[in-house]
């Protein structure tokens, strides 16, 4: 009979098992050796899958920074405000030029370092309804300035830094050039060089060299940026924008101004220009039996250098072209620098028989005109008792 051990070899090996007491010790201690060798494998696995884990972290989040870092600046540059805030600091000068849209003033403060961006000035000048009255110039304002407070600044008239200059009708080049020096702080000497290049200035060769007549009167604000030739452009380019839009020619203007210019100084008053044009226009026609001689003293002061409403006998015996006096025509050219009201009175005389006008008045600008020689003589004689009345002024 077969030994039932050979047909289950585990049975076999279970009982040689219990038939060797060491064996089975020394097993049970391999199979200890074996479990902790297992386990620290797996501790080390663990701890290398853990290193890992540690690294990846850490390279992500170093691959993180680095993409952020290369971001930054856009992402800075669509979440950023386009504005400062606040009121700024320290002063900037800009000059706001005519006519200038706004952008285009936007622009001038943006490049000075007034506001941010162009677009937050136009943004905030688009929220105040008064920036349409903001007025070229010069202008003194702060650095780094929200866009609506340079709008408010703009608007306030203590900022404008240029000083003022006021040039009255009726006044001489010889009488402008130094206001303009002292308004301005611009050498006297600059205004001089300027006016050697007429032409430079926009003056036409029909005035043969001389500013005379075409330094439009008005108030200015030409700030210390201007130069002396750029001032006088500007008050020759505003003459000729005034004739251009009374549509006045180039071949009528040298006439024109200088008739204006007589007028300027001869009325006592503006509803006075019109009918002292038409005077001139009977004179030069030869109403007057001379010769068509203008015979005016205010042009006769002009040439001799005066500021005085009467001549005398040797002024008027004085040899030059400006003497209406010796010859005869309208003088060499404007003796003056007229206003738009007597260049308008010089383009529309007003139709008249008179041959005479006396400004009976001077202190009121009352003036009288005559047809004849003796009515002439009795306003004559009214001029002479204010002179009496006023030693020094005639």
């Amino acid at each position: 009979m077969p030994d039932r051990h050979e047909d289950h070899p585990l049975g076999a090996v279970i009982a040689d098992a219990h038939e060797h007491p060491a064996d089975d010790a020394y097993a049970s201690r391999s199979a200890r050796r074996q479990a902790h060798a297992h386990h620290a494998r797996r501790r080390r696995r663990k701890g290398r899958r853990s290193v890992v884990i540690l690294v990846a972290l850490l390279v992500v989040a170093l691959g993180g920074y680095g993409a952020f870092a290369a971001l930054k600046p856009l992402v800075t540059q669509f979440t950023a405000s386009d504005d400062y805030a606040g009121q700024g600091s320290g002063e900037v000068t800009i000059t706001v030029p005519e006519g200038a849209s706004g952008r285009a003033i936007g622009r001038v403060l943006q490049e000075a370092g007034v506001v941010k961006t162009s677009k937050a000035f136009v943004e905030a000048a688009q929220d105040n309804e008064k920036s349409g009255s903001i007025q070229p110039g010069q202008y003194t304002l702060h650095r780094q300035m929200s866009g609506a407070s340079a709008v408010t600044m703009l608007l306030d008239p203590s900022a404008r830094s240029a000083d003022k200059v006021t040039v009255r009708e009726g006044l001489r080049v010889n009488e402008i050039l130094p206001l303009l020096a002292k308004a301005t702080g611009q050498p006297l000497a600059d205004y001089k060089a300027a006016l050697k290049d007429p032409e430079s200035l926009g003056i036409p060769a029909s005035a043969k060299g001389k500013a005379e007549g075409w330094l439009f009167p008005d108030t200015y604000e030409f700030g210390s940026e201007l130069t002396a030739e750029q001032q006088l452009s500007t008050m020759v380019a505003r003459t000729h924008e005034v004739l251009d839009g009374l549509g006045v020619s180039d071949q009528e203007a040298q006439r024109l101004l200088t008739v204006a210019s007589i007028a300027e100084v001869e009325a006592g008053s503006k509803t006075d220009y019109a009918k002292v044009a038409q005077v001139i226009d009977n004179r030069l026609a030869n109403k007057l039996g001379n010769g068509g001689k203008l015979q005016l003293d205010s042009t006769v002061s002009y040439a001799v250098g005066k500021r005085t409403l009467t001549t005398t006998a040797a002024e008027r015996a004085v040899d030059s072209p400006y003497n209406t006096y010796r010859y005869p025509g309208l003088p060499a050219g404007p003796i003056s620098n007229p206003g738009k009201a007597s260049i308008q009175g010089a383009l529309k005389p007003t139709p008249g028989p008179w041959l005479y006008w006396t400004t009976v008045n001077p202190s009121t600008g009352e003036t009288r005109f005559a047809v004849t020689w003796a009515e002439h003589q009795q306003n004559v004689k009214l001029f002479q008792a204010w002179c009496q009345a006023h030693p020094g002024k005639c």
